[in-house]
């Protein structure tokens, strides 16, 4: 068993007001590595000035977490099966929307790598997408939610 953790801290501005809820949501996410990144809700829920646009707001490292955990998955099946992957890139997505109790939640993500092999041995499209289904099965934080989440790979 392995625990992680992440330090997530926020203050409000001395003169900020509080309970008119026209305070700040920016915060930040402090990692064991020590990077600290800009955090806010989503200017989606909460309007400027509220919210910060350029932080990243949950939604988004919830859909950026399933996008790296599969492409650590993904890159470990290739060099496993001794495919040199040159370059891999996700535009990967997500979407909140009202799921079957009535509440908002992420219900789908959809991954979209688009991955780049050496010349030489490349993968077959039935063994490209076999590895693929294989990162899926082995993410651990695919493993850990109920959203939908597909793959769409592209070998370029």
């Amino acid at each position: 068993m392995s625990e992680y953790s992440a330090t997530i801290e926020w203050e409000r501005a001395p003169e900020a007001p509080f309970i008119d809820k026209k305070y700040s949501r920016g915060h930040s996410l402090k990692f064991d590595g020590g990077i600290t990144v800009p955090a806010s809700a989503s200017p989606h829920s909460v309007p400027a000035p509220h919210s910060i646009a350029a932080a990243v707001d949950p939604e988004e490292a919830f859909v950026a977490s399933l996008s790296s955990c599969h492409l650590l998955w993904f890159l470990a099946i290739a060099a496993r099966q001794g495919f040199v992957v040159d370059r891999y890139s996700d535009a990967a997505t997500g979407t909140l929307a009202q799921g079957p109790s009535g509440r908002w939640m992420m219900t789908r993500v959809i991954l979209r790598p688009h991955v780049s092999f050496t010349t030489g041995k490349r993968p077959t499209t039935a063994e490209f997408e076999a590895m693929h289904h294989e990162a899926h099965e082995e993410c651990y934080i695919a493993n850990s939610v109920t959203t939908e989440v597909v793959c769409e790979p592209k070998i370029v």
